[in-house]
C-alpha cells in the first residue's frame, strides 16, 4: 500500500513523505487485521461460509439503504436468481441495520451485520468491509466465483458478470490512474480458484491514486496486460437534462443501473431517487413474486 521509492521526488523526500506513507500504510494493515478477526455483530460467518461451497456468491455491502437493499434482492431473483446473495450490513446505525436485517430474512437471504467499522470515511470504511467478508467469508466457504456490488447498483436484464470468467480471472468495472488500474468495488467478479491462494486487499492505495479495491493493484492486476481482458462497459449520464455531470450522476455498466448515490448535490438526491424508481418500476413489477433459489 505504499508507493515505490523510485516515485518519490526530492520535494517529496523534503517533506518526509515516504516515511509518512510508510506509517500510515502500517498503520491501516495493522487496523485491518485486527478488524477482520472481529465477529459479526450479527448472524454466524462460518455457517455462511459453508453455505456457499462451490456456488457462484455475489455480496453487497449494505449501508443505511434498505430500499435499495429490497430493489437489487428483488431484481437479483428475477434476473439472476442462481447466484447467491449476500447481505453484508456495514450500516452504522441500528435502525438502518434492523431494517436491511428483518427485509433480508424475509426474503431468504443471508445476513451479516459486520462488526462497527474504525473508519469514517466512505471509502476506507467500504474497503475494511469488503476484507472482512474476503477472510471470514470468501475465502473459506470456497466459492466457484465470488463478487461483489455496491448497495444501489440494480439488474436491468439477465446480464449475469461471472460468464466473463468463462475466459479470464476477473471481470467488471475497470478504472485506471496513470499506468495503475483496478476493478471497481461496486461492481466485480472473480474465479475462486484463481485468487485463492492471493493475499487480496480491497481497500485502497491512496498514495498510489487507487480508490477502494486498488489494494489488489500490486497483488492481482499489476502483471495481467490490460488489452488482454474484457471489461465491462460503462456510461456515466446526469439522471435528467441540464445538469452537468458532477451534480447528479447515474452510472450504466451493461444492463446494471448504479444510482451512484454518494455523488452529486445533496439536494438532488431525492429527486434522483424518484427517477431511479421510475427507471426500476417494469422491473420491479416483473420481479413481483421472485425467488432466489
Amino acid at each position: 500500500m505504499t508507493r515505490p521509492i523510485s516515485d518519490y521526488s526530492l520535494a517529496d523526500w523534503g517533506r518526509l513523505r515516504p516515511v509518512t506513507h510508510r506509517l500510515k500504510s502500517l498503520r491501516y494493515r495493522l487496523v485491518d487485521r485486527r478488524y477482520r478477526r472481529r465477529p459479526a455483530r450479527v448472524g454466524d460467518a462460518a455457517a455462511v461460509a459453508r453455505s456457499i461451497a462451490g456456488k457462484r456468491l455475489l455480496t453487497t455491502i449494505a449501508f443505511a439503504d434498505a430500499e435499495s437493499i429490497d430493489w437489487q434482492a428483488r431484481l437479483m431473483a428475477h434476473y439472476l436468481p442462481e447466484i447467491a446473495l449476500l447481505i453484508a450490513d456495514n450500516s452504522p446505525d441500528d435502525a438502518s441495520a434492523a431494517a436491511i436485517g428483518a427485509l433480508a430474512r424475509a426474503r431468504g437471504l443471508p445476513y451479516l451485520r459486520l462488526p462497527e467499522n474504525p473508519w469514517r470515511g466512505a471509502s476506507r470504511s467500504h474497503g475494511i468491509a469488503l476484507n472482512w467478508v474476503w477472510h471470514n467469508v470468501v475465502r473459506p466457504g470456497r466459492p466457484e466465483a465470488f463478487g461483489f456490488l455496491d448497495d444501489d447498483i440494480f439488474p436491468t436484464a439477465a446480464e449475469d458478470p461471472f460468464t466473463a470468467l468463462a475466459t479470464q480471472d476477473f471481470y467488471g468495472v475497470v478504472r485506471p490512474s496513470g499506468p495503475r488500474w483496478f476493478l471497481w468495488a461496486g461492481f466485480c467478479v472473480f474465479r475462486f480458484a484463481a485468487v485463492a491462494d492471493k493475499e487480496l486487499d480491497f481497500g485502497q492505495d491512496w498514495f498510489q491514486g487507487l480508490d477502494t479495491g486498488g489494494g489488489n493493484w500490486r497483488t492481482l492486476y499489476r502483471d495481467v496486460d490490460r488489452a488482454s481482458i474484457r471489461e465491462a462497459a460503462t456510461d456515466f449520464r446526469p439522471f435528467k437534462p441540464g445538469l452537468d455531470m458532477e451534480e447528479a450522476p447515474l452510472q450504466w455498466c451493461g444492463a446494471w443501473l448504479h444510482e451512484v448515490g454518494i455523488m452529486g448535490r445533496d439536494e438532488l438526491k431525492a429527486e434522483k431517487r424518484r427517477a431511479i424508481a421510475a427507471i426500476l418500476a417494469p422491473h420491479l413489477a416483473a420481479a413481483k413474486d421472485a425467488v432466489i433459489r
